[in-house]
């Protein structure tokens, strides 16, 4: 599910920079920025890379069940997970095509401005196990974003970092049956 929301949030970005620069092709992928052996990726020169940089689970807080609600339940079922997913967005735009690499990451912010909520009215497409997406800028201090890029083993290139929370896990499976809670029935002796 979490390519999903990434591809989803791509395809979203990809449609909107073709429209309003009148581009013949998709100048947003999905991709590391780095090979293993740190090369640079194939396909992401002139690009706006997005990349996952981390994932933690949100802390929703959650209704307290009583007692005398959970013997009145017959079956227990799997609740979602939400998910926080740290997105980076990186204009990855060499020699003198870097004024394209503020332009794109300008319009990047410019979009996810007015559409930091991605619900299906904004994208019908979206997979009917999302409920929404809800993207808020992080803010890294210098030295916490010279400790991301060297631990993404790059220099730094134009970008910045989305929280994107609501990624929601709905197994809707049953987990288990919970056995109805009857009065204990005296034993005879």
């Amino acid at each position: 599910m979490i390519n999903l929301a990434v591809q989803l949030l791509a395809t979203q970005l990809n449609q909107y920079l073709r429209r309003t620069y009148n581009l013949g092709e998709d100048v947003v992928v999905v991709s590391n920025l780095l090979e293993m052996d740190g090369s640079m990726a194939a396909n992401v020169n002139n690009k706006l890379v997005i990349f996952l940089v981390n994932i933690e689970k949100d802390a929703i807080p959650f209704r307290q069940v009583k007692s005398h609600e959970v013997r009145q339940l017959e079956m227990q079922s799997v609740a979602p997970f939400y998910f926080n997913l740290y997105l980076m967005m990186t204009a990855n735009f060499t020699g003198n095509h870097y004024s394209e690499a503020l332009k794109f990451l300008s319009s990047t912010i410019s979009f996810f401005q007015r559409n930091y909520v991605i619900n299906r009215q904004i994208a019908p497409e979206m997979d009917a196990r999302i409920e929404k997406l809800i993207l808020d800028i992080e803010n890294l201090s210098i030295q916490d974003l010279s400790n991301l890029w060297g631990a993404l083993g790059g220099k730094y290139l134009p970008s910045i970092l989305y929280r994107v929370r609501m990624v929601a896990f709905d197994a809707e499976d049953i987990a288990g049956r919970i056995p109805l809670v009857s009065e204990p029935k005296p034993s005879v002796q």
